[in-house]
C-alpha cells in the first residue's frame, strides 16, 4: 500500500522534493557511471565530438540539471523538455537493443539486466516529468531538431553508442529514427490540442 500510494502521488506531482532530491543524486550517479562506460569510445573520438557519444548519460545529465532548475521561462520549459524527451528515448532505445542482444544469445547477465532496468527507470521517469510541461510550437520544433541531430551524428557521422553485437546496426537506426518522430510527432499532437482548447 505504501508502494503504491508513493506511485500515485508521484506521478500526481512528481516536482515534490521528496522525489527530486533522490532522483537527482540517481541520476547523478548513473551519469557518472555512463561516462565511465563510454570512456573508451570518448578515448576515440575527437573531443569535438563528445557531446554526441554518450547518449544515455548525457540524457540523464539533463534530467539532473532539470530537475535542479527554478523559475518558469521559456527557457526553461525547452531545456526540460529536450531533456525529458532525451530520456524516453534513450531509455527505450537501449532496451530495445539490449532485448535484441538477449534474442541474438547475449549472455542476461547482472550488467546487462542492469542496464535494462535502469533505461526502463530512465523512460518512465521522462515521461512522468514531461507530461505536465507546457508546450509551446518553437519549443516542441527545437526538440525534434535536436533529436534529429542526435541521430544525424550517430549514424551518418559514425559516432552512435557502441553496440552489443554485430548484426545490431539495422535496429539501432531505425529504432532510433522512429523514436525521434513519434516523440516529436505526440509533442506536436499534444501541443495542438492544448492550443486548440484554448478560448480565441
Amino acid at each position: 500500500m505504501i508502494l503504491i500510494k508513493l506511485w500515485r502521488d508521484f506521478w500526481r506531482d512528481p516536482w515534490q522534493a521528496r522525489f527530486t532530491v533522490p532522483l537527482v543524486v540517481i541520476n547523478a550517479l548513473g551519469s557518472g557511471f555512463g561516462y565511465y562506460w563510454y570512456h573508451e569510445q570518448l578515448a576515440a573520438t575527437p573531443f569535438y565530438n563528445w557531446l554526441f557519444v554518450p547518449d544515455s548519460p548525457l540524457a540523464s545529465t539533463l534530467v539532473t540539471l532539470a530537475l535542479l532548475m527554478r523559475g518558469d521561462t521559456a527557457l526553461k520549459r525547452l531545456f526540460q523538455t529536450v531533456a525529458f524527451t532525451a530520456a524516453i528515448k534513450y531509455g527505450i532505445w537501449a532496451m530495445v537493443i539490449i532485448t535484441q542482444y538477449w534474442g541474438m544469445g547475449g549472455p542476461v547477465g547482472i550488467v546487462e539486466l542492469a542496464l535494462w532496468f535502469s533505461h526502463l527507470g530512465m523512460a518512465v521517469e521522462g515521461g512522468i516529468f514531461l507530461k505536465n510541461l507546457q508546450l509551446d510550437r518553437t519549443t516542441v520544433t527545437v526538440t525534434g531538431i535536436w533529436m534529429l541531430l542526435n541521430d544525424f551524428m550517430d549514424y551518418v557521422a559514425g559516432l552512435h553508442p557502441y553496440l552489443f553485437a554485430q548484426g545490431q546496426e539495422f535496429l539501432a537506426v531505425a529504432a532510433a529514427l522512429a523514436l525521434s518522430f513519434l516523440i516529436t510527432g505526440s509533442l506536436a499532437m499534444r501541443q495542438r490540442i492544448v492550443t486548440a482548447r484554448q478560448p480565441s
